[in-house]
């Protein structure tokens, strides 16, 4: 696309809401201040160590994690801009043990935003690409939002009932991912303007690939569907699959995501000996529920190895899950080697 054109974000959402019905006003106007966040992460990330936010924050997530300072900075930004808008019902964090009430003093809307405010979070003081995932759903009518915990059984609803999903990547240039459910779009930031300017519309995942994500340090705990599967992929032309692939791993699941929509591949956080007990290890709302649906828009697939992941009638806010998404033709191998794990 040629950047004459110039389509910024809102345009190209007041185009989505006019031409198509495919999003109300209400919906554009809460992306639009996601995506405003994003920016003043950017920002914040851009300044690094000049802007004192490098480092341990001192505290632990609800997961039990080492928070970093631009964790809690960047899980700040996303609340205060989100929460005055009349967009939400409510808030959840990855960050955060229950959900953010919208306080009394501002109007309530009809969505659910969902996110994990930055992803990589052991990339950020190697200066390695991290980003911001977000995931928007519609607030069931009739749901109990006088406590955190009583808001929680509004946000348990399966990944199809999405109304928006995606992420933004830090890198060396800040993009934005965004669906509506009519295809992947792919946003630049102009840094000069502060927009996010439409560079790719209707993104596709190659079919083939040579190319895998997976923490190889893992291998020894992983179950036999992915270690047949791994093999198979390291015998290279000598082996069954008749050609070379090649390993990438940036411990960022916006940056590997990111790549396998650009480039084709298979990303996997599968199920293992030492996860089993917790599910998995990424989190079925935050991270896992947004990008199948992202990848599945682009016409890629996403499954636990055992189950659609958009299919999961999620259990509890901070569930998890085991994750194999990319081309479509390697995550059905897996899928098949799950279903006959003896052969």
């Amino acid at each position: 696309m040629s950047h004459a054109s110039h389509i910024t974000l809102s345009r190209y959402l007041i185009e989505k809401q006019r031409e198509k019905q495919l999003i109300p006003a209400d919906l554009r106007l809460l992306i639009e201040v996601v995506a405003r966040s994003c920016v003043h992460i950017a920002v914040t990330i851009g300044k690094g160590a000049l802007g004192g936010a490098l480092g341990e924050a001192g505290s632990e997530n609800i997961q039990g994690e080492a928070q970093k300072k631009l964790d809690v900075i960047s899980n700040e930004i996303l609340l205060d801009a989100n929460e005055w808008g009349g967009h939400l019902a409510a808030m959840a964090s990855e960050e955060m043990p229950l959900p953010r009430l919208i306080p009394h003093r501002y109007p309530q809307g009809e969505y659910l935003l969902l996110f994990d405010p930055l992803d990589g979070s052991s990339n950020i003081d190697v200066n390695a690409s991290i980003g911001t995932i977000f995931s928007v759903l519609k607030c069931p009518d009739g749901v109990d939002m006088s406590s955190e915990a009583a808001a929680e059984q509004a946000f348990l609803q399966p990944g199809t009932a999405q109304v928006a999903a995606g992420y933004a990547i830090y890198g060396p240039t800040t993009l934005l991912a965004l669906t509506v459910g009519d295809g992947v779009a792919l946003f630049t930031l102009d840094r000069e303007s502060g927009a996010f300017v439409l560079t790719q519309e209707k993104l596709t995942i190659p079919a083939e690939t040579s190319e895998f994500a997976v923490n190889m340090s893992n291998q020894r705990h992983w179950e036999a569907p992915v270690q047949r599967y791994v093999a198979e992929l390291l015998q290279g032309r000598e082996g069954v699959r008749g050609r070379d692939f090649n390993m990438r791993w940036v411990a960022a699941m916006v940056a590997d995501v990111h790549r396998i929509l650009i480039r084709g591949g298979v990303f996997m956080y599968p199920q293992d000996a030492r996860t089993r007990e917790k599910g998995g290890k990424l989190r079925l709302m935050y991270e896992a529920n947004p990008m199948a649906w992202l990848i599945e828009q682009a016409g890629g697939a996403a499954s636990t190895g055992r189950a659609r992941i958009l299919d999961l009638a999620p259990a509890k806010l901070h569930q998890r899950v085991p994750v194999i998404l990319g081309a479509k033709h390697e995550v059905e191998r897996l899928v098949s080697y799950h279903a006959k794990p003896d052969e």
